[in-house]
């Protein structure tokens, strides 16, 4: 039980930190640091989730249990939306730079001293599929 235990806390960690991480990027999207620390946490968060998903296959009176499988298909939805949700987010980046850098809208840019805002790019390649579900 204290495996169980350890894992659902280190779930809920990771959670945490990845919205506190998730603020901070809203607050200051130029910011390379906090993009990165946006992109770790997302990272531990993953991985985190995945120890859940092992933990789970593990018991089959778990995999059973309805509300774990409404847990996994939320976990399954949760990382399809991150994902959606950062490539959404790169792609207004993208937009923003390619805007600031263009004449005529370079000039204001210039003016107010826009900075240039950094990708969220994903910490590992695990990031970029969501998890298998299983039962």
């Amino acid at each position: 039980m204290k495996h169980e235990r350890e894992t659902l806390e280190a779930v809920i960690a990771a959670r945490n930190s990845a919205i506190n991480a998730s603020s901070r990027a809203v607050q200051n999207p130029g910011d390379p640091q906090a993009m990165q620390q946006l992109g770790n946490a997302e990272g531990v968060l993953t991985g985190a989730l995945s120890r859940l998903m092992v933990l789970s296959e593990s018991y089959p009176e778990l995999k059973a249990d309805r509300a774990m499988t409404q847990v996994m298909e939320e976990l399954s939805s949760t990382e399809n939306r991150i994902a959606f949700a950062r490539q959404a987010f790169n792609d207004a980046v993208t937009l923003y730079n390619t805007k600031s850098e263009s004449f005529p809208s370079n000039l204001v840019a210039n003016t107010f001293n826009f900075t240039v805002a950094e990708l969220l790019a994903e910490a590992t390649p695990e990031m970029r599929n969501a998890p298998r579900v299983s039962f």
